[in-house]
C-alpha cells in the first residue's frame, strides 16, 4: 500500500513538472520571428528584441511604401510565400488580414504558429496593435512605453480649431477615403473635415471629379503620382483642379506615412496640422 502511495506521488510530481515545463515553454518569447506583411514588419521592427526578428517582407524595404527602410534593409527580405517562410524555421510568423489565406493556411498546416493582425482603421487602434504585437513578441513593457509616448505626442498635436477647413483626399481612379479609415482619422486629428462624409462615404469609394469640383473643398490632398503613364492617374493632374480659385492643391504627401497603423503616422498628422495652420494664416 505504501509503495502504491509513493508511486502515485511520483506520478503526480512528474505530471506537475511536465505541466510546469509546458507552461514555461508557452510563456517563452518567440526566438525566430518572420513577418510577411508591410504593417507587421514595421510594428515588429519597432518592438522586437535584437535578433528576434529574422526576416521581413520585401515591401518593407521599398522607400515608397515603408517608413522604416533602413531598419528593414538590415534584415533578410522574404517574398511572403509559405515555402520560403517555412524554410526559415520560424517559431512565429506575423501576417496581415490581407495576406494570402493560402499562405496562412499552409504554414499552420505545417505546424507554424501564425499571428494575423488587422489593419488600423483609426488612430485609436494603433495602441491596440502595439499591445497585440508586444504580447506576441513577449515585449509587453516596450509596447506599453511606445503606447504612452504615442498618446502623449498625439495629444500635443490635436487641438480644437474654431473653423475646420474642408478637405478631400484624392487618389488615382478618383478614389477617396472617409472617416472610417486611418487616413480619415489622421485628417480629423489634424483639424480638417473630410468631404467624403458629405457623400456618405465612411470607408472608401469613388468621388467623381465633377463632384469634387462642385464641392469646392478648401484643400485637396492628392495621392502619389507613380512613374509612368496611366489613365487611372489622369484625375490627379486634370486642369479643372487648377481652375479652382479658392481651393489649395496640397503638395503630394508620401503614401507611406498613411498606410500602416504605427507611431510613425504622427508625421502625417504633423504635416496635415502644419497645412491647416498655413490655411488659417492666409
Amino acid at each position: 500500500m505504501r509503495g502504491c502511495v509513493q508511486i502515485s506521488s511520483a506520478i503526480t510530481a512528474l505530471l506537475a513538472l511536465m505541466l510546469f515545463s509546458a507552461t514555461a515553454a508557452l510563456a517563452e518569447p518567440p526566438q525566430r520571428v518572420v513577418s510577411v506583411n508591410l504593417c507587421t514588419d514595421q510594428l515588429a521592427l519597432g518592438l522586437a528584441a535584437p535578433g528576434q526578428l529574422i526576416s521581413v517582407s520585401r515591401l518593407s524595404q521599398d522607400p515608397a511604401s515603408s517608413v522604416m527602410v533602413a531598419a528593414a534593409q538590415a534584415l533578410p527580405a522574404n517574398g511572403s510565400g509559405a515555402e520560403e517562410v517555412f524554410l526559415l524555421s520560424p517559431d512565429l510568423v506575423l501576417a496581415g488580414t490581407f495576406t494570402s489565406p493560402d499562405t496562412v493556411r499552409a504554414l499552420r498546416n505545417l505546424g507554424v504558429k501564425v499571428k494575423v493582425f488587422a489593419p488600423a482603421r483609426s488612430l485609436a487602434e494603433i495602441p491596440v496593435l502595439l499591445a497585440q504585437m508586444g504580447k506576441a513578441l513577449g515585449r509587453e513593457a516596450e509596447a506599453d512605453l511606445q503606447i504612452k509616448n504615442f498618446r502623449a505626442a498625439l495629444a500635443k498635436l490635436v487641438d480644437a480649431p474654431s473653423v475646420r477647413p474642408r478637405a478631400a483626399l484624392y487618389y488615382a481612379n478618383s478614389y477617396t477615403t472617409g472617416t472610417g479609415t486611418l487616413a480619415g482619422s489622421i485628417l480629423k486629428a489634424a483639424g480638417f473635415d473630410n468631404i467624403a462624409t458629405e457623400y456618405g462615404l465612411k470607408a472608401g469609394g469613388t468621388l467623381p471629379l465633377e463632384q469634387l469640383i462642385l464641392s469646392q473643398p478648401d484643400v485637396i490632398i492628392t495621392g502619389r503620382d507613380y512613374p509612368g503613364q496611366a489613365r487611372a492617374e489622369n484625375n490627379l493632374t486634370h486642369p479643372a483642379l487648377r481652375a479652382l480659385d479658392h481651393t489649395r492643391i496640397a503638395p503630394t504627401l508620401s503614401d507611406r506615412d498613411w498606410i500602416c497603423g504605427t507611431p510613425q503616422v504622427l508625421d502625417a498628422v504633423r504635416a496635415m496640422r502644419k497645412l491647416r495652420l498655413s490655411l488659417e494664416a492666409e
